[in-house]
């Protein structure tokens, strides 16, 4: 509870201080673009959103009924939509992946299988995160779309490399049985020093037990290679819907020539990177800056900043919101 709370006190103080330096110097008209934006294109950027959990949704679902057959399309909508509350209250996004597992357990799947289904959805993810940012760089490249910033460039890179570094780190912990019996035994040896745990071969065995099925369950991913890359390509899919989203708030605002639906995943693809490493839940600030840094050079004032802000509503906080309903229902029902 003390993290939470002081997890949402840094995402509201931060969330001031973008929105005043966003409006201190046109407030006025910024709040004039943002009333006149019109209704059917953002209703179109929401569905856009839809479209990234129904993409995510059924990659989610896919995996888990390779564990339990009866799971339900519902149930892992309902899963996707808390999955993406617990990151987005939480530095790094790192609270969606246990809240996972711990729900998947109250649905009676082992511990090792719940392990294995949140690491092969995060890695057909991070795949899918990785190429598209890997497409955004070369397409940058060729058609030369945003000018040589040093310091942009430099925190792209540092992007990439994370979310290279965490993709490769999660194939290792999936499919390397033996050095993740090492780095346990390491573990529990040390502990074992330290008077922690006291048992240590028993501890030993337990924990080999539980990486053998975790093994065996993440071979299923790649037993169906076609299945495996078919799961990157819905997640590529979900993202090319998130990365539209400003491209149909751009048009909600009656621009239809700054940028292209092109430009606007390249762009995205970049805002991405470089959100990805920023430690305040949902990115906030990195994005806000990544997103200004980018769409800047397609336009500028303040209609940047009234899509930036726009965008960011419909990315995050609705999302959010929406995910918090959901994590409600979900404990009512239990009570129940």
């Amino acid at each position: 509870m003390k993290n939470k709370v002081l997890n949402y006190l840094l995402l509201l103080s931060v969330t001031v201080l973008v929105l005043f330096f966003s409006l201190k110097d046109n407030y006025e008209e910024i709040i004039s673009i943002l009333k006149t934006l019109n209704k059917g294109w953002l209703l179109v950027a929401c569905l856009l959103i839809f479209g990234y959990w129904f993409f995510k949704t059924i990659a989610l679902n896919t995996i888990v009924k390779k564990f339990k057959s009866e799971f339900r399309f519902r149930k892992a909508f309902r899963l996707i939509l808390e999955i993406n509350f617990f990151n987005a209250i939480t530095p790094f996004a790192s609270g969606g992946q246990p809240f996972q597992i711990y729900s998947l357990r109250k649905e009676k799947i082992k511990m090792a299988d719940c392990t294995t289904i949140a690491i092969q959805q995060f890695v057909v993810y991070q795949i899918a995160l990785v190429i598209l940012g890997v497409i955004a760089i070369i397409c940058n490249h060729f058609f030369h779309m945003f000018p040589n910033n040093s310091v942009i460039k430099h925190l792209v890179t540092i992007g990439f490399i994370v979310n290279a570094v965490v993709t490769v780190a999660l194939f290792l912990l999936a499919f390397t049985k033996k050095i993740n019996k090492f780095i346990v035994n390491i573990g529990i040896n040390l502990l074992h020093k330290f008077k922690i745990v006291k048992d240590k071969e028993k501890q030993t065995k337990k924990f080999n037990k539980y990486i053998n099925e975790l093994y065996d369950g993440t071979k299923l991913l790649l037993k169906n290679k076609s299945e495996f890359i078919g799961m990157i390509f819905i997640n590529f899919a979900g993202l090319v819907c998130l990365y539209l989203v400003p491209l149909a708030i751009l048009y909600g605002a009656g621009d239809y020539t700054s940028f292209n639906g092109l430009e606007s995943v390249i762009a995205s693809a970049y805002v991405m990177l470089i959100g990805s490493f920023v430690p305040i839940p949902g990115g906030t600030g990195g994005l806000e800056f990544g997103f200004i840094k980018f769409y800047g050079n397609f336009i500028k004032g303040s209609v940047l900043t009234a899509i930036m802000i726009t965008w960011r509503f419909i990315t995050y906080y609705i999302p959010m919101i929406i995910g918090a309903i959901a994590v409600s229902i979900t404990k009512k029902e239990k009570k129940i």
